[in-house]
C-alpha cells in the first residue's frame, strides 16, 4: 500500500492546480459543447475590447520595448541573471534554438508564407508595387521586435527575481517589491493560476489548429488520403507521445536537441529557397526591408489607425490581434526563456532576445514572403493569392514552383512535427512547474498527465468546433495578463534601483583609513543602533572636541571660526567660518534618523536593537553637497576629515574659473 502510495505522490501546489484545472476543464467544456454559442459571446467581448481598447494594447507594448532599451543602456544592464560570478549553463547556439522553439518556430512554418500573401492580396493596398512593400513592412512589425519584447519582458522579470532573489520561477515572485511574503497568499495564487489556464489554453489552440495544417501537408504529399479527423486525431496522439518522451529525457536532453536540430533544418530549408528562387530579388528586398521597417519603427509602434478608420478592421484582425496573441503566450515562453537564460547579463539578455530571432524572423519572412510575392506576381498568375485565406495549403502549394517538391514538402512536414513537439513539450514543463510552485524532482507521472489533457482537450476542441471559441478566449485574457505585466515592470524597476544601490554600496566613509588599532571599540559600535541619547555624545564630545581644537588653531593663524549647536531635540554641531566676499565655510554634523528594517529587528543571530529607529551622525555643508556618516570615526580622524573639507575650500575659492559659485551674491 505504501508503495502505491508513493509512486502517485505529488508536488503540486493545491492553491493552484485545483481551481486551475477546474478553470481549464470548465471553459474547454463550455466551449466544446457549445462552440458556436460560446464563439459569439466571446466574439462580442473581443471585438468589443479590439475595437475601442486598441490602444491600451498599443500602449503596452510600447512600454515593454522603451523599458527594455532603458534597462538595456543604463547601469542597470550589467546586472547578471544570477550570482554576480554566474555563468551561463547553455551555449548561445543552444540557447537560441530553444527561444525559437518555444517562442515561435511553428508560427514562422505557418505563416511564413501566409502572412506575406495576405496582406499582399489585400486590395485595401493601392498598387501591386505598394502593395508588396507593405506587406513585408507588416509581417515585419508583427514577428520582429515587438513581439520579442512581450517574451523578453516577461522572461526578464521571472529569471531575475527566481536567479537573483532565488524565489521560485513563478509569476507571484515577481510582485514581491510590492507584496513581500504575501505573494504565498491568495493573490499570488490567482496570478499563477491565470498564468496556469494562459498556458494550457495557448498551447491546446496552436496545437489544434497545427494539427490541421500538418495533416493537410501530409494529405498534400499522398502520405494521408483525406484531411479527417480520424487522421487529426492520430496525429495529436503522435506529437504527444513524443512531447512528453521529451519532457521525461529533461530540458538538458530532449528540448535542447530537438530545438538544434529544428534550428538547422530551419536554415537548411531557407538557403534551398533563398538558391533556387529569385535570389536577387529576395537579398534586395531584404535590405530594402530592413530599411524601411527602421525608418518606420516609431510611426508603426504608436500607431492606433485613430485618422485611418476605413483600416481599423484589418489593424484589429492584425496588429492588435498579434498583440493580445503574444501577451496571452507571454507567461509560457517567459518562464520557458527565464529557466534557459540564468547567468547572462541584463544587458546581453535583452539585445540578444530582441535583436537575434527578430533578424533571424527578418530574413525568414522575406526569403519566403519575397518569392511569394515574386512567383505569385511573375510566374503562377496570382494562384498564391487566390489561397490567402486557405494557409494551411498555401506553403505547400509554394514548394510546388520549386524543384525536389517532394522532398521540401517532407522537411517541412518534419520541421513542423518538431515545432509542435518542443511547444508541447516545454508547455508541458512549464505547465508543470507553475503548477508545482517551481519544486524540483516532480514525478513523472505529472508531464504524462498534462501531456495527455493537452491531447484530450485538443482533440474535443477539433471534433466539436471549438477551437475558434477557445482561441477567442485567449485572445481576451490577454488585455488583462498585460496590465499585470505592466504592474510586474514597475516592480523590476523598482528592484533593479535597490539592486544596483546595494551591490554598489561603499564601505562606510569613517572606515576606509582604519588600522588594527581600537578594533574592539569600533565593533562595539558596529553592532550598537545609536538612539538619540548615544548622537549627543557624541557631538558633545568628540566632535565637539575636534571643532574646539581647530577653531583654537585657526584662531593662532588669524582666522575666526565659530562653533554652533543645536538643541537636544534638533541635534547638530557645526564649525562656521565666516567670509565677506565669498561664502562661508561650513562643516556640520547632524542627527539623522534611519528606519531599521524588520528582518534585522527579527533576527536572532544579530545585534540588539532598542527600538525601530536609529540615528546616525551625517556631516553636512555650505554648498549643500551630501555628507557622510562618520559614526566610526576619533576626534583626531574628524579633525582629518575637517582639514580635508577645507583644503578643499581654499583650493576651490582660490581659482578664479569659479568665480560665479563662490562668491557670495
Amino acid at each position: 500500500m505504501d508503495k502505491l502510495k508513493n509512486s502517485f505522490k505529488t508536488t503540486f501546489t493545491k492553491s493552484v492546480a485545483l481551481p486551475g484545472l477546474a478553470v481549464i476543464l470548465i471553459i474547454s467544456l463550455y466551449c466544446g459543447i457549445f462552440p458556436s454559442q460560446a464563439n459569439d459571446t466571446l466574439n462580442i467581448i473581443k471585438v468589443y475590447f479590439f475595437s475601442n481598447l486598441s490602444w491600451i494594447y498599443v500602449l503596452l507594448v510600447t512600454i515593454f520595448i522603451l523599458f527594455l532599451i532603458i534597462i538595456a543602456l543604463s547601469k542597470l544592464g550589467n546586472i547578471r541573471l544570477g550570482a554576480d560570478n554566474a555563468k551561463p549553463k547553455y551555449s548561445f547556439f543552444s540557447w537560441i534554438a530553444m527561444l525559437f522553439a518555444a517562442g515561435m518556430g511553428i508560427g514562422l512554418m505557418y505563416f511564413g508564407v501566409a502572412e506575406t500573401i495576405s496582406h499582399y492580396a489585400n486590395p485595401a493596398i493601392g498598387d501591386t508595387i505598394k502593395r508588396a512593400k507593405e506587406a513585408q513592412l507588416y509581417t515585419f512589425f508583427h514577428w520582429g521586435i515587438h513581439a520579442w519584447a512581450i517574451y523578453a519582458v516577461m522572461g526578464l522579470i521571472l529569471a531575475y527575481f527566481a536567479y537573483r532573489y532565488k524565489l521560485p520561477l513563478a509569476i507571484r515572485s515577481g510582485l514581491y517589491p510590492l507584496l513581500k511574503d504575501k505573494i504565498n497568499g491568495p493573490i499570488g495564487n490567482v496570478v499563477d493560476t491565470f498564468a496556469l489556464c494562459s498556458t494550457f489554453f495557448g498551447i491546446a489552440t496552436t496545437l489544434g489548429f497545427g494539427v490541421v495544417q500538418l495533416n493537410a501537408g501530409l494529405t498534400s504529399i499522398g502520405l494521408l488520403s483525406e484531411s479527417s479527423f480520424t487522421f487529426q486525431a492520430i496525429i495529436v496522439v503522435v506529437v504527444m507521445a513524443i512531447a512528453v518522451t521529451s519532457t521525461l529525457t529533461g530540458l538538458d536532453k530532449g528540448v535542447k536537441k530537438l530545438s538544434e536540430l529544428n534550428l538547422s533544418l530551419a536554415f537548411i530549408l531557407m538557403v534551398f529557397i533563398l538558391i533556387m528562387g529569385p535570389t536577387v530579388y529576395i537579398l534586395s528586398t531584404l535590405s530594402e526591408g530592413i530599411g524601411y521597417y527602421v525608418s518606420n519603427f516609431t510611426n508603426l509602434t504608436f500607431n492606433t489607425f485613430a485618422y485611418e478608420t476605413e483600416s481599423l478592421d484589418w489593424f484589429s484582425g492584425w496588429t492588435i490581434m498579434y498583440w493580445a496573441w503574444w501577451i496571452s503566450w507571454a507567461p509560457f515562453v517567459g518562464l520557458f526563456i527565464a529557466r534557459i537564460s540564468k547567468g547572462r547579463t541584463i544587458r546581453e539578455y535583452i539585445i540578444a532576445v530582441l535583436l537575434i530571432p527578430s533578424l533571424f524572423n527578418f530574413l525568414w519572412m522575406t526569403v519566403f514572403g519575397s518569392s511569394a510575392v515574386w512567383l505569385d506576381k511573375h510566374v503562377v498568375g496570382g494562384a498564391l493569392s487566390a489561397l490567402s485565406n486557405n494557409p494551411d495549403i498555401l506553403l505547400f502549394r509554394f514548394f510546388e514552383e520549386f524543384p525536389l517538391t517532394s522532398v521540401l514538402n517532407v522537411l517541412a512536414i518534419l520541421m513542423i512535427a518538431v515545432f509542435f513537439v518542443t511547444s508541447a513539450d516545454s508547455g508541458i514543463l512549464v505547465m508543470n512547474s507553475i503548477a508545482s510552485g517551481d519544486k524540483r524532482n516532480t514525478p513523472k507521472w505529472q508531464n504524462i498527465f498534462w501531456g495527455i489533457l493537452l491531447a484530450i482537450l485538443s482533440l474535443v476542441m477539433l471534433r466539436s468546433g471549438g477551437l475558434d471559441a477557445l482561441q477567442t478566449m485567449t485572445l481576451i485574457s490577454a488585455l488583462p495578463f498585460g496590465l499585470i505585466m505592466l504592474l510586474l515592470c514597475f516592480c523590476l524597476w523598482k528592484a533593479l534601483r535597490i539592486d544596483h544601490l546595494f551591490h554598489n554600496a561603499e564601505l562606510p566613509y569613517g572606515s576606509i583609513a582604519w588600522n588594527g588599532s581600537m578594533w574592539k571599540e569600533r565593533l562595539s559600535r558596529i553592532i550598537t543602533f545609536s538612539q538619540k541619547k548615544d548622537i549627543h555624545s557624541f557631538l558633545s564630545n568628540t566632535v565637539n572636541s575636534a571643532f574646539e581644537e581647530i577653531k583654537e588653531e585657526l584662531f593662532e593663524n588669524n582666522i575666526e571660526a565659530a562653533i554652533n549647536k543645536g538643541s537636544k531635540n534638533d541635534l547638530f554641531i557645526e564649525l562656521l567660518i565666516r567670509h565677506d566676499k565669498i561664502r562661508n565655510f561650513r562643516y556640520g554634523v547632524v542627527a539623522e534618523p534611519q528606519t531599521l528594517s524588520d528582518y534585522i529587528i527579527q533576527e536572532e543571530n544579530a545585534p540588539d536593537i532598542e527600538a525601530g529607529t536609529t540615528y546616525v551622525p551625517i556631516t553636512y555643508f555650505n554648498d549643500g553637497r551630501s555628507g557622510n556618516n562618520i559614526q566610526y570615526m576619533t576626534k583626531d580622524e574628524i579633525i582629518v576629515d575637517i582639514l580635508r573639507e577645507y583644503e578643499r575650500f581654499i583650493s576651490l575659492i582660490s581659482d578664479d574659473k569659479n568665480e560665479l559659485l563662490v562668491v557670495d551674491k
